[in-house]
């Protein structure tokens, strides 16, 4: 997979992904009434990316053989202070269950912990988000609690899984 900076190139892509039911069930964002509405969220991704602090990086995924746009992924970084980040992701489900998701979390742990010389790493997901669970924990992630009723979701309020890996664990866990 081939990762860079999302570009203004990427619209119709992400536009794509954003309008499947399935992505939608466990993001709350919902799906966008217009390609316009995608353009503006793409339009202030971009914009996170030029600020002279970064808060925000946001990654199309794509498939290195062919160039496919298979989903998108983000580091949310934490005051500098702390030194942490939240990861996010979202796939195309006719990429889902072929480790693209558990290989971009690893990338994305590698850049903040090697890169960005990050302490702390954090993540969630609905409880009901079997395969996202699955993906974070096999990354080293440790469930540290649940937020209740913390994801407006189109379903109704879910309940959110609260993860987090420290740099120790993933030094210790990528020794060899």
């Amino acid at each position: 997979m081939t990762y860079q900076l999302l570009e203004s190139s990427d619209l119709e892509d992400l536009h794509e992904l954003n309008l499947i039911p399935e992505v939608d069930r466990f993001n709350t964002m919902g799906i966008p009434d217009s390609i316009e509405v995608t353009k503006d969220l793409l339009d202030d991704k971009i914009k996170d990316h030029l600020e002279e602090t970064i808060s925000k990086l946001t990654y199309p995924i794509r498939l290195k053989d062919r160039n496919d746009f298979i989903g998108i992924c983000g580091i949310l970084f934490g005051q500098p202070k702390y030194k942490k980040a939240e990861l996010w992701m979202k796939f195309n489900p006719k990429f889902w269950n072929q480790g693209y998701a558990t290989e971009t979390i690893t990338r994305l742990l590698k850049s903040c912990f090697e890169e960005h010389q990050l302490h702390r790493i954090e993540a969630g997901c609905a409880i009901e988000n079997h395969a996202s669970k699955k993906v974070l924990e096999k990354c080293g992630f440790v469930v540290e609690g649940i937020q209740r009723k913390n994801l407006p979701l189109k379903s109704g309020w879910s309940d959110n899984y609260e993860f987090g890996i420290l740099e120790d664990e993933w030094n210790n866990k990528n020794r060899d």
